[in-house]
């Protein structure tokens, strides 16, 4: 690893080593999702618990990673974490309670299947993480454990960098998939989000049962 990257990784992990250091803990978690923002399809939650001496060459915040890379990262991160839990809430739960309780319970859920994951890891000895670190969210279900809100979040934490990376690559796999169902949208391009072809696309086709009806009033 190059010695910028090394220091890269190293200023992503700072805030969660010292979070280690004053608390004397033993699992941090973080979480992060993907697809808020789209016109179509679920928004997926992730939660990880990686090693503390973790350092992947390459994690960051998803946005900021290409999609070949994100995909290789997937992988090396599902390897290493020493567990993860993934929600997803599909589009028609997100139109029935909105988007931010959508996420909300895609949180709460994956936590719980973070825990199903770490019980099968008996050799670890850990049952649920100590404390859990999540990009800019309040009022949260967090199943009895504490939390800390943190701003941009998937910028300046290891975990919840790993977390958004899982999201992410969770989520686009899905929309490549529904994109051979329905390949007018070009779901496979755009994943979901309004840009002017899918925009396009709906205007032409109308609606298929993957968009969310609360986000497609102003273009049908």
């Amino acid at each position: 690893m190059k010695e910028k990257e090394f220091e890269r990784l190293t200023n992503l992990k700072k805030m969660e080593e010292k979070i280690y250091e004053q608390n004397e803990l033993q699992a941090i978690a973080g979480i992060d999702e993907a697809g808020r923002g789209p016109l179509a399809g679920p928004v997926v939650v992730a939660c990880c618990i990686m090693p503390r001496d973790s350092m992947i060459e390459g994690v960051n915040d998803s946005k900021k990673v290409s999609e070949k890379k994100r995909e290789i990262l997937y992988d090396k991160i599902i390897q290493e974490a020493l567990g993860y839990g993934i929600s997803i809430i599909s589009q028609s739960e997100i139109d029935e309670i909105n988007i931010l309780q959508a996420t909300k319970k895609g949180l709460t859920q994956s936590i719980k299947n973070l825990e199903e994951n770490l019980k099968q890891k008996v050799e670890l000895k850990i049952e649920k993480p100590d404390v859990i670190l999540v990009d800019a969210l309040n009022k949260i279900d967090t199943d009895g454990i504490p939390y800390k809100s943190i701003i941009h979040g998937d910028a300046i934490s290891y975990s919840i960098a790993c977390s958004s990376i899982i999201a992410k690559v969770t989520r686009d796999r899905i929309m490549r998939q529904w994109d051979e169902v329905y390949p007018q949208y070009g779901f496979s391009k755009h994943k979901g989000y309004g840009t002017a072809a899918h925009i396009k696309a709906i205007q032409e086709y109308g609606l298929c049962p993957l968009h969310r009806r609360s986000f497609t009033k102003n273009f049908i």
